[in-house]
């Protein structure tokens, strides 16, 4: 059973594009001590990105959800050209300042960060956009922040397609999501994290409660309350005390596997190529994966 599980007739929610649950710099603090050094990425996720863009030919990445840039700076770090962006501008200063303290090499000289809606993306950078970038990525569970305002979706619907405008044809697009049946069916959320080094996460993280709610029979939304042990924020002693732990929320629509490659399907075309992995492996090699990794390469003819 989940920690909570909550029945309405409607979400109640009239929110345009994707809420800044950062807004109040709290949540975009604890996160950072959360996945602590930027290189803290697990050697699994970095083979699997970093591999799959290079045997690709990728060389000009989009990263529509920049946060704090933590897959942005890798990727410069490995010699991509790198455009970030993302909703919160609360997020995006650790990125920022990351970018200014590393201002004397070429590639963060050059990395281009922006605040930007994917409901209006493609018109907000058309004039970076060119003739597409080799790659666009939404990583990190981060599409499921955009919730259902309307109850058909629509919303995500308009900003995957806004991704897809950014993609060149031939590119691909890389785009991610917790494996939310799992959720919905178990009513937990499994600790394991394949982004970030378990050493990291499991040394701040304290607790994780699962709530789901149901909206005329349908779960909507998932809500995660993170219990962090924030000490080092506030200077305090390592030990792990009530004071020092720091409590937030973060909400999430709660991707149904077979709606969401349904929703890549008419965003890219039939012509479009699909590949689906489970925590960097085919499904083959796992059977209840923690995280569902769409790689979708974008049809090389022009319609």
């Amino acid at each position: 059973m989940a920690d909570s599980v909550f029945h309405t007739r409607s979400l109640g929610t009239a929110v345009e594009g994707v809420k800044d649950q950062y807004a109040d710099g709290k949540a975009a603090k604890v996160w950072e001590i959360f996945i602590g050094d930027k290189k803290s990425r697990t050697q699994n996720y970095k083979n699997f990105l970093v591999g799959l863009l290079r045997s690709k030919g990728c060389r000009r990445i989009l990263d529509v959800a920049c946060g704090t840039g933590i897959d942005s700076i890798m990727l410069l770090e490995e010699g991509f050209e790198v455009v970030s962006v993302d909703a919160s501008d609360k997020m995006l200063k650790y990125a920022l300042k990351a970018r200014w303290n590393r201002r004397d090499e070429p590639a963060f000289y050059n990395w281009v960060i922006e605040e930007a809606n994917w409901l209006t993306l493609y018109d907000d950078i058309e004039q970076l956009v060119g003739n597409g970038f080799d790659a666009v990525i939404c990583l990190g569970n981060s599409f499921a922040h955009m919730l259902d305002s309307f109850g058909d979706q629509r919303e995500q619907k308009q900003a995957i397609k806004n991704f897809e405008k950014c993609v060149k044809p031939g590119g691909l697009l890389l785009i991610d999501h917790r494996n939310y049946d799992s959720i919905i069916n178990s009513g937990s959320t499994p600790a394991k994290c394949i982004y970030y080094n378990v050493s990291v996460a499991s040394k701040h993280m304290t607790d994780i409660k699962t709530s789901v709610l149901y909206v005329s029979g349908r779960p909507a939304l998932v809500t995660l309350d993170y219990l962090i042990d924030a000490s080092s924020l506030y200077g305090k002693s390592e030990e792990i005390s009530l004071e020092n732990i720091s409590e937030f929320r973060l909400s999430y629509y709660p991707h149904r596997l077979e709606v969401f490659k349904d929703m890549l399907r008419e965003a890219f075309g039939e012509r479009s190529s699909f590949d689906l992995y489970g925590d960097f492996k085919s499904l083959e090699e796992i059977e209840n994966p923690a995280f569902y990794i769409h790689v979708v390469e974008k049809d090389r003819r022009m319609f």
